[in-house]
C-alpha cells in the first residue's frame, strides 16, 4: 500500500503539533519535515511541495501567501493545500473546511485542491447561527452578537508567553476596536448580511472555549420558542459524529475546559420562555474542533481516509 504523504509548514506552532501528533496515529500517511536549517530555503520548500500529496499551512497569513504562490507556480505538480491562516477564509477560489457546515460540504472538501481551515471562535458562531438562519427563524439581517472566551493558548506565542511565563490576567477583552480578523468568515458562513457584533476575550486557562449568542425570542420569527431553536439544531446536525446538540445542563452553567483533548463541537439553547429570552452556546476545545482537529478532518476527507480512519479524538459530555 502507498502511504499518502503530507508536509506540516510550520509544525512547530501550536497548530502544527495538534495536527502531527493526531496525523502520527493515522496507518497508511507518512509525514515529511524539512531539516530545521532549510526551513527558510526556498528550493527545499519547493522540492518537498512537489514530492507530497498535501501541505497543511501553519503560518502567518503573508507567509501562508507565499507559500500558496510557490505551489501554485507548481502547476499539476503541486500539492493539495489546507490553510490554518486567515488569508483564504473567505476566498470563494477556497473551501471552507467545516464539513458539518452545510449538506454536501464534507464531498466539496473531499473534491478541493484548496481548503481553508476554520477559526476557532467562528466555528461556535457558525455552527449556532447557520442553521437558523437556512431554517428562516433567524433573518439574515438580524442584528447578532456574539460573546466568547477562549483559553491563551488560541492567542499565539505572545499570549501564550505572557501567561504561561508571568501569569497573565485572569480575564481580558480583546477586539475592542470592533475589527477581530474572524468576523468575516462568520458573517460570510452564517448567512448573515448584517455585520455581527463580536466580543472575545481570553481567560487565564490553557485551552478550552465557549461561544454564546443572546436573543430576544420575538425578534425571531413569529412565535419562535426555545424549544424549536433546540429542534433546528438538532435537525440540522441529525446523524453527525463530531456535532451533538444536547440540552441544556441542569444546574444552567456551563464551563470552557470539558472538551479538552477532543474534537467535539457541543451546541445548546438556554431558554426563558416566560421572558421571551434565550441564549444559543457552543463549547469546543480551540485546540481540537476549532484548530487541529478540524484541519485533521479536511486532511481525512481530501486523501481520501475519511474521518473515522483519520482518528479524530471523541470523548462523550453530559
Amino acid at each position: 500500500m502507498v502511504k499518502k504523504t503530507v508536509f506540516i509548514d510550520g509544525e512547530a506552532g501550536t497548530t502544527g503539533l495538534g495536527i502531527r501528533e493526531r496525523l502520527l496515529r493515522v496507518p497508511g500517511l507518512a509525514l515529511r519535515s524539512i531539516a530545521e536549517d532549510r526551513r527558510k530555503d526556498p528550493g527545499a520548500r519547493r522540492e518537498m511541495m512537489e514530492s507530497v500529496d498535501l501541505v497543511v499551512l501553519c503560518l502567518p497569513d503573508a507567509a501562508a501567501k507565499e507559500s500558496v504562490a510557490l505551489a501554485d507556480s507548481l502547476g499539476a505538480k503541486g500539492p493539495r493545500i489546507i490553510d490554518a491562516s486567515t488569508a483564504h477564509r473567505v476566498d470563494p477560489n477556497w473551501v471552507y473546511g467545516f464539513p458539518e457546515m452545510a449538506p454536501g460540504q464534507a464531498e466539496k472538501i473531499a473534491a478541493a485542491t484548496r481548503v481553508s481551515n476554520p477559526g476557532c471562535y467562528p466555528t461556535g458562531a457558525i455552527g449556532l447561527l447557520r442553521p437558523l438562519v437556512a431554517a428562516g427563524a433567524m433573518a439574515t439581517d438580524f442584528p447578532v452578537t456574539i460573546n466568547a472566551v477562549s483559553g491563551y493558548s488560541g492567542g499565539g506565542k505572545s499570549m501564550i508567553g505572557e501567561h504561561a511565563s508571568s501569569g497573565g490576567p485572569a480575564f481580558e477583552l480583546y477586539g475592542l476596536g470592533l475589527e477581530h480578523k474572524h468576523v468575516a468568515e462568520t458573517q460570510s458562513y452564517s448567512g448573515l448580511t448584517r455585520r455581527p457584533i463580536f466580543v472575545p476575550s481570553v481567560g487565564h486557562y490553557a485551552q478550552g472555549m465557549i461561544v454564546s449568542v443572546p436573543l430576544h425570542l420575538d425578534t425571531l420569527a413569529p412565535g419562535t420558542r426555545g424549544s424549536d431553536l433546540h429542534d433546528i439544531l438538532a435537525g440540522f446536525y441529525a446523524g453527525q459524529r463530531l456535532v451533538r446538540v444536547l440540552p441544556p445542563t441542569a444546574d444552567a452553567k456551563l464551563e470552557p475546559e470539558a472538551l479538552n483533548d477532543t474534537d467535539v463541537l457541543e451546541l445548546r439553547v438556554y431558554a426563558n420562555e416566560n421572558r421571551r429570552h434565550a441564549i444559543l452556546v457552543a463549547r469546543l476545545d480551540n485546540l481540537g474542533k476549532g484548530a487541529s482537529g478540524a484541519a485533521v478532518q479536511s486532511i481525512g476527507l481530501m486523501l481520501g481516509l475519511g474521518e473515522t480512519a483519520i482518528g479524530s479524538k471523541e470523548m462523550a459530555h453530559g
